[in-house]
């Protein structure tokens, strides 16, 4: 089984992290995984993506045309990427950022081509106390949806990603992965 993903978003919402963070889970659970960066020049505030295929064998290329899934951080990227989602492919949205009022606008017409988790993730990471959280919200809910890995390989990840000067944020990483899971999870047991 082979499963690509795009994450995308604006520089600073760390978008290459959440990317990263899904390529070495991935690999903690002893899968094939590439991870495929792509960022503008400006960094903070440009637009930021990434390409993540996991699998069961050797991975044969990191380029993807159409995505098994999306994690999708702001409107520029869901206009961007949306059109190039697989038929009944997986969008996984903040939609604290992305909603009707927001940037919709025609963009989710085809809304029965794709299964849509929208996911608050920026109201919950303030909620936390920083919305440098909101990618870590997503990565839960991509852990939930996929059922890739459970919280205890992604807390290893994050101990092996983040710098030794940023373990002391891990505690909080791992309260937004677990409502990002937790989320997903609810959801699915609801049939909603």
């Amino acid at each position: 089984m082979e499963r690509s993903v795009i994450v995308a978003g604006s520089g600073g919402q760390g978008v290459l992290l959440l990317g990263r963070l899904i390529a070495y889970t991935g690999m903690l659970a002893g899968k094939h995984v590439t991870w495929f960066p792509s960022y503008g020049a400006e960094m903070r505030g440009g637009t930021a993506n990434c390409t993540v295929v996991i699998s069961d064998t050797t991975v044969g290329s990191p380029i993807v045309e159409q995505p098994d899934s999306l994690i999708i951080m702001n409107c520029p990227s869901l206009k961007r990427f949306v059109n190039r989602l697989k038929n009944n492919g997986t969008l996984i949205y903040d939609a604290s950022l992305i909603n009707d009022s927001t940037c919709l606008d025609g963009d989710l017409a085809n809304i029965g081509r794709y299964n849509l988790i929208a996911i608050p993730a920026s109201n919950v990471a303030s909620a936390l106390g920083s919305i440098r959280y909101a990618n870590m919200v997503l990565f839960g809910g991509f852990l939930g949806y996929t059922g890739l890995a459970e919280i205890n390989t992604a807390e290893e990840a994050l101990y092996e990603m983040l710098p030794q000067r940023h373990h002391h944020l891990i505690e909080e990483n791992l309260k937004a992965i677990k409502i990002g899971f937790e989320t997903v999870n609810e959801t699915k047991r609801h049939g909603v």
